[in-house]
């Protein structure tokens, strides 16, 4: 567990269980216990429907769950604020509005605008939109739209930004160049970040911390630690080790969860 003193969020214990229509339960996170650091770039990978995005809303606060608590900074988290910034694989811009629209929408609910009006403008910069301002989400890319979103959720200035696979729809050479834009807005903010992936490269690119999770019922399984020095390369020996060591502790995540299920059955 991290120090005290360097923790923002404290998830302990988390169990969340859903129900079909017909009453049967799936037990989507069971026991989920972690520290997330302040001002660290955390992603969360293991096997679709492990939980991770279920982990994601629930410190969000779109959720709730059964058993455990989740906390930020000692708070207990019941409900969504705007200190929690959310983006979702797909943008949800409102398709009437402009990107600078958009962007400022936080704020205006929040009857922040007048007062903060040149920081719509700082973020169109810092996510890379300069010149799309009047722009309508139709007009742009989707790689574009996503900027706006994050754009959105940072002008809050949350205290955490929390990303459910926001690039997983976009094609190859977007995704790589909305890797870097994410990488250097973390860097120079120092926000914390948490990021949903199934990308284990994209993984190891953006993050100081890895938790690789079992598959349903999800636990954490694993905290890989991305000891990388300097400009991160996805060929250079160091991140290479470290795929391989990700790749095997997902394997393992895998069989632990049949075992776990096999010996069920067999009760």
């Amino acid at each position: 567990m991290t120090n005290m003193s360097n923790t923002l969020i404290e998830i302990r214990n988390v169990s969340r269980i859903y129900y079909d229509t017909n009453g049967k339960p799936t037990e989507v996170l069971q026991n989920t216990s972690l520290d997330i650091r302040r001002g660290e770039f955390i992603s969360f990978i293991g096997a679709s429907g492990c939980g991770k995005t279920t982990l994601l809303r629930l410190i969000a606060g779109l959720d709730q769950p059964q058993g455990g608590t989740l906390s930020i900074e000692g708070q207990r988290i019941t409900e969504p604020t705007f200190e929690r910034g959310y983006v979702f694989q797909q943008a949800a811009l409102f398709p009437w509005k402009t990107v600078e629209e958009n962007i400022a929408f936080g704020l205006k609910a929040r009857k922040l605008y007048k007062a903060n009006k040149s920081r719509v403008q700082e973020y169109i910069n810092l996510v890379g939109l300069t010149g799309f301002e009047r722009a309508y989400p139709h007009e742009i890319s989707g790689g574009m739209v996503q900027r706006a979103a994050i754009a959105r959720a940072l002008i809050n200035e949350p205290k955490v930004l929390l990303l459910d696979e926001p690039l997983g729809a976009l094609d190859a050479f977007t995704r790589v160049d909305l890797q870097d834009t994410l990488r250097r807005i973390w860097q120079q903010t120092g926000i914390t970040i948490a990021l949903v992936t199934h990308d284990v490269d994209e993984a190891i690119y953006l993050s100081d911390r890895i938790a690789i999770m079992t598959a349903r019922p999800g636990r954490i399984s694993e905290i890989i630690d991305v000891n990388i020095t300097g400009e991160r390369d996805r060929n250079d020996d160091q991140f290479i080790l470290i795929r391989k060591k990700a790749l095997e502790k997902l394997h393992l995540a895998g069989e632990v969860f049949r075992d776990i299920r096999g010996l069920g059955e067999a009760i």
